[in-house]
């Protein structure tokens, strides 16, 4: 059992199902509460929006984006038995479950979660919605099989798709939202603007992403130079690749600073994005630089994901500023 836990990274699940619930209630759902509507069948009074996609297809969604993202780590885990041999010394594939094993489950998963997208969609009303959970594990196949060999594609679709995880929860509301007030509001609102707050997060989260997959390559340069991988290392050099991910730094914490003077200027959030994204990725772009090796490299990464998770939780200060009328 904790061979398979350690295969289908638990706790990157974890924080993929505490991303997808804290977009719809710490974020969606404190700003659809600040649009009042009228219903035509209600005493006449404006009342807050409310969530309209069902508690049990929410559920079935994040089961769903569980799924395809562990059929993703078992795959990429498959593929990258000698890579992982020479870079960690060890590997689960292989050993600990067996190849037909590993492919097997893949597949058990991969089917579950288009399977489980496609009666979403379908009782969302949507049903070639679907596709997007077929897309989204054949990419994850060809990353493990091919794309992550090549210079930066690799990188780039995983941080789209780990953008795509806050995204999703967006994307099945706001049809609901439209089916409901459509019809039963007096005048349909605008609630484009769901897009916006969620946005934010996905686009942090693509930036932040992107940086620590560089990170890893780097941390992961003498397997992927040995199998003739084309990693951003590899080709530009690992001093090259850490003035990339120094960049990208930069231009996160400046996104992340101009975004709270247009839009928030309150100064809670100015104390948590400096104090726990900030910080912690100066933090980052001064390890990258003074590592030598690939243990100070992998405390970069880990700094990477702790920030990751902080961009998360911001969602709870969201959820606060909305609530007591702060921003």
């Amino acid at each position: 059992m904790k061979a398979f836990l350690t295969l289908i990274r638990w706790q990157n699940l974890l924080i993929v199902i505490l991303t997808m619930i804290l977009m719809r209630y710490m974020v969606i759902e404190p700003v659809l509460s600040k649009v009042g509507v009228i219903l035509q069948q209600g005493t006449g009074a404006e009342i807050p929006m409310t969530l309209q996609f069902s508690l049990f297809n929410f559920i079935l969604l994040v089961a769903a984006t569980v799924f395809i993202t562990a059929g993703g780590y078992v795959i990429n885990d498959y593929f990258d038995i000698r890579t992982d041999l020479i870079n960690k010394g060890k590997v689960i594939v292989g050993t600990r479950i067996e190849r037909r094993q590993a492919m097997m489950l893949h597949n058990i998963f991969n089917l579950a979660g288009v399977a489980l997208g496609f009666y979403i969609s379908w009782r969302s009303g949507y049903f070639m919605m679907g596709i997007m959970f077929l897309i989204v594990s054949g990419l994850l196949y060809f990353y493990s099989a091919s794309y992550k060999r090549q210079f930066l594609i690799g990188n780039v679709i995983i941080a789209i798709l780990t953008a795509l995880v806050p995204l999703i929860v967006g994307f099945y509301e706001w049809p609901a939202l439209y089916q409901f007030y459509s019809v039963n509001a007096i005048r349909m609102p605008e609630i484009d603007f769901i897009f916006y707050w969620i946005g934010g997060f996905a686009l942090f989260a693509f930036m932040t992403t992107l940086t620590r997959e560089i990170i890893k390559d780097i941390e992961d340069y003498e397997g992927d130079i040995a199998y003739g991988r084309n990693t951003v290392p590899v080709i530009a050099g690992i001093i090259t690749s850490k003035y990339i991910s120094a960049g990208l730094i930069v231009i996160t914490i400046a996104m992340l600073y101009l975004v709270w003077y247009l839009f928030l200027f309150d100064n809670y959030t100015l104390i948590y994005i400096s104090a726990f994204i900030v910080m912690p990725l100066l933090f980052v772009i001064i390890t990258i630089f003074r590592s030598t090796d690939r243990k100070q490299m992998h405390s970069a990464s880990r700094m990477m994901k702790i920030v990751m998770l902080s961009g998360i939780l911001y969602s709870v200060v969201v959820k606060a500023l909305l609530s007591w009328n702060l921003v």
